[in-house]
C-alpha cells in the first residue's frame, strides 16, 4: 500500500492503468488478507476430517453469495470489474473465512484430540 505508486512502474507508464491501480489498491489490500487467511483454516478444517463441510461452504459462499454479489455490484451499481471482484472478496471469500473461523473456534479441540478414528 505505502509502495503502490513507485512498484506500478515497474510494470508499466500508462496513466490509466496507473489510476486503476490506484483505485484498487485497498481492494487487493483486503484480497491479500483473506486469501492468507482463508486456505489456512480451509486447511485446517480439511485436516480435521471436515472436507465435505468446507466442499458445502466454499460452493456456497462462492456461488449463493458471491457470484450475486459480484454480479450486482459490478453491474446493479454500475461499479465494473472493481464491484465484481468486491462481491466475490467480500461475498465469497469474506463469509467463508467467517464461517470456518466460527466453526474451528467452536471446536472441541480436546474431544477431537481423543476420538478414535
Amino acid at each position: 500500500m505505502i509502495f503502490n505508486d513507485k512498484i506500478v512502474l515497474l510494470f508499466t507508464s500508462s496513466e490509466p492503468v496507473l489510476e486503476v491501480v490506484d483505485k484498487l489498491k485497498v481492494l487487493l489490500a483486503f484480497t491479500i488478507l483473506l486469501n492468507s487467511v482463508q486456505p489456512v483454516l480451509s486447511g485446517v478444517a480439511v485436516g480435521s476430517g471436515w472436507q465435505s463441510y468446507v466442499a458445502y461452504i466454499n460452493l456456497g459462499c462462492y456461488y449463493l453469495i458471491g457470484l450475486p454479489l459480484g454480479y450486482l455490484f459490478g453491474w446493479g451499481f454500475h461499479q465494473g470489474v472493481t464491484g465484481i471482484r468486491a462481491g466475490m472478496i467480500f461475498g465469497g471469500a469474506g463469509v467463508q473465512t467467517l464461517i470456518l473461523a466460527v466453526i474451528i473456534y467452536r471446536c472441541d479441540w480436546k474431544k477431537e484430540v481423543t476420538a478414535s478414528p
